[in-house]
């Protein structure tokens, strides 16, 4: 099985299964000399585990990584950083029912078709359990961009048809972790929790979206042609489970702009930074370069394909049957996503850092 390794220079290697012995990773091309602090790598597993509230997942995971190599007396040593989150509360039972069956837009299908074998206790390595080991190499990420003063955060914009209008500017994003459901709009964060809960209760599923900016990158990041950084960032926020889109900067938006409305006229900057924007369309990006400027964007998740209801479907001989979803899912994974969001934004970050030759100062 190919496509398990993302980054160029700083480079994750995820590994594991939902219902297996646990869930690891490889990180290569770490610097050494970089303190690991512990506390903040635990403080962001946190944010992504299961059974963290009413209105996730209520499976039980305390999602503490052992690291196995790679870090001595606190800092990393170079070498390759490998560790593993073991699985402790896992039900593979409540799986048996479906193993010869295709569950209506899961990976069952198409994984057999690939594979012509799959493991069915979880959805295996299709499953977003797989994310725990990128949210731990995107918390040394982060640690690495402290370096650089570059900050990262994410928050939930839209539950359903609940979703904030103002800019993140606008927003004070220092409440994004004040609420369950992860949004810096209060009043908008119970709207959302209330519908999480009636989706809940009627056996569904809702989607919704995470949006992001990123602070303090310098003009002059990432790689032109194929290797873009929004293109980059694309790829990864396309690789989180449930997404169905990306957007940065204004986005599809922009498909209903003039030229004349939405070109960023460059105007004198102020203290270290001689030349700014005088908006912000780009999202911090032009020609797939960093320009200065805020980069921010959208993820679009869709809803849960588990639902706790009847539906049509077919087993794996192809005859049509009846199923029911079973087992303890997420009815709306945008609160546990804004980590999963945060962390790949901040791999792509140190690897086009690294590429464009910036080095760590430990």
């Amino acid at each position: 099985m190919a496509g398990n390794t993302f980054g160029t220079q700083f480079r994750l290697t995820t590994f594991g299964e939902s219902h297996g012995v646990g869930i690891g990773g490889v990180l290569d091309g770490c610097p050494a000399g970089l303190f690991i602090d512990l506390d903040f790598i635990a403080s962001e597993m946190a944010r992504r585990k299961p059974g963290q509230s009413k209105i996730v997942s209520q499976r039980h995971e305390e999602d503490v990584p052992e690291f196995l190599a790679g870090i001595f007396e606190g800092k990393t040593t170079g070498a390759p950083i490998a560790f593993l989150i073991r699985n402790t509360d896992a039900r593979s039972k409540d799986y048996e029912a479906l193993k010869a069956v295709y569950r209506p837009s899961h990976a069952d299908f198409t994984y057999d078709a690939k594979y012509g074998f799959r493991d069915y206790r979880g959805g295996g390595r299709a499953s977003a359990r797989e994310t725990a080991a990128r949210v731990v190499a995107g918390a040394i990420a982060k640690l690495i961009l402290q370096q650089w003063k570059i900050s990262v955060q994410a928050y939930v914009s839209q539950v359903g048809h609940i979703a904030l209008t103002d800019s993140y500017k606008n927003l004070n994003l220092a409440l994004t972790e004040t609420n369950i459901v992860r949004c810096p709009d209060l009043q908008k964060a119970q709207a959302m929790i209330d519908l999480i809960g009636e989706t809940r209760k009627a056996g569904d599923t809702v989607g919704g979206v995470v949006s992001a900016v990123v602070c303090g990158v310098p003009a002059g990041i990432g790689e032109p042609v194929f290797d873009k950084l929004h293109a980059e960032l694309g790829k990864a926020m396309l690789s989180i489970n449930a997404v169905k889109g990306f957007e940065y900067g204004s986005g599809f938006a922009a498909a209903g702009m003039k030229g004349s409305e939405h070109n960023d006229a460059f105007v004198p900057g102020k203290d270290e930074r001689k030349i700014v924007t005088a908006t912000n369309y780009s999202g911090g990006i032009q020609g797939g370069i960093s320009n200065g400027e805020d980069i921010y964007f959208r993820v679009a998740f869709k809803p849960v394909a588990t639902i706790i209801q009847k539906q049509l479907t077919v087993d794996t001989q192809g005859r049509a049957v009846e199923m029911m979803g079973k087992g303890r899912h997420d009815p709306c994974v945008v609160p546990r996503a804004v980590p999963i969001v945060e962390a790949m934004a901040a791999l792509v970050l140190v690897d086009q850092l690294m590429r464009s030759g910036m080095r760590l100062q430990a």
